[in-house]
């Protein structure tokens, strides 16, 4: 199949490069030249403009946005309205809001264009692991789409699938994000809790790589941390701070909404927020509300 691909960074360009060695035809675009020229080496065409990608790529069109959510996703759609014609597709496979998603796909239903919502997750092991996709929209324009797919994908068989209509692939993949941050709060839980009992003087990627064989906590996960602690044992020059992109608040927000208890997505979540104040006044509170009450002594800073 053909395709244009918008977007070149790191998980754009890989995507681009999965495609080209599943014998697609790719045509990539982005604002900046050097991520445009990377993927030209590898067998891709490339333009600098949105426009100059439309002339290129043939009817019925297929472009696949790898964008940040937001704001950037939203001007792309907006500069891209204009210069589709009717029959076209536009798969979405960033993180985008479910309910952005369902309502850009009204706009793209009234001018007889198409909008897939792909939830992707694999990051930066994707070229070689295969991208774990949930797919929303409608189910003949997934069904057209399934070489793209397929080549994506861990196997032709595995690891992806339509989940539903316009805004499930991406309510899908906000879900998946709240459980990764619970999964990542527990192991971080865990292992700094045997990091602190020095009595024992453990070798925590020792113990990282024992629990990857037969233990019941095995996953890709601890996989990826048992590398990060044979390379770095102590995080040296790994600072406290843990951003979030937004799945995660999403998540707890939903969860609210349909009164639905997630306390370990909610406490992950409130974890990372509590990881960026260096200066909590809520902790000074504490300690000056203990002096108070008990005359407990204030550590100074």
């Amino acid at each position: 199949m053909e395709l244009g691909m918008i977007g070149l960074g790191r998980m754009g360009a890989n995507m681009t490069l999965r495609l080209l060695r599943g014998g697609h035809r790719v045509v990539g675009f982005d604002f900046n030249p050097d991520a445009r020229k990377r993927v030209e080496q590898h067998g891709a065409e490339s333009v600098a403009s949105l426009d100059g990608l439309i002339k290129k790529v043939s009817t019925p069109r297929t472009l696949w946005m790898m964008v940040p959510s937001g704001d950037a996703t939203e001007a792309t759609i907006k500069a891209l309205l204009p210069l589709l014609s009717a029959g076209d597709t536009v798969v979405d496979g960033g993180n985008s809001n479910y309910k952005d998603t369902q309502r850009r796909a009204r706009q793209f239903v009234d001018r007889q264009l198409n909008y897939i919502d792909c939830g992707t997750s694999g990051g930066i092991w994707g070229l070689t692991e295969g991208y774990s996709m949930m797919v929303g929209g409608e189910a003949g324009v997934v069904k057209q789409l399934q070489p793209i797919f397929e080549t994506l994908a861990p196997a032709p068989n595995r690891g992806w699938g339509r989940v539903g209509p316009s805004g499930a692939g991406h309510f899908t993949k906000m879900i998946h994000n709240g459980i990764e941050y619970g999964l990542m709060q527990a192991y971080a839980e865990g292992f700094s809790i045997m990091q602190h009992k020095k009595e024992f003087a453990l070798d925590l990627h020792q113990v990282a790589e024992i629990w990857r064989e037969g233990s019941v906590v095995r996953s890709w996960l601890l996989d990826l941390t048992t590398i990060a602690l044979k390379e770095n044992p102590a995080l040296d020059g790994v600072a406290p701070f843990v951003p979030d992109s937004g799945e995660g608040r999403w998540t707890v927000a939903e969860a609210i909404d349909l009164n639905v208890p997630a306390p370990a997505i909610t406490l992950a979540l409130i974890a990372r927020l509590a990881s960026r104040d260096s200066d909590s006044f809520a902790a000074k509170m504490l300690s000056a509300m203990r002096h108070q009450f008990g005359g407990h002594e204030i550590k100074k800073q």
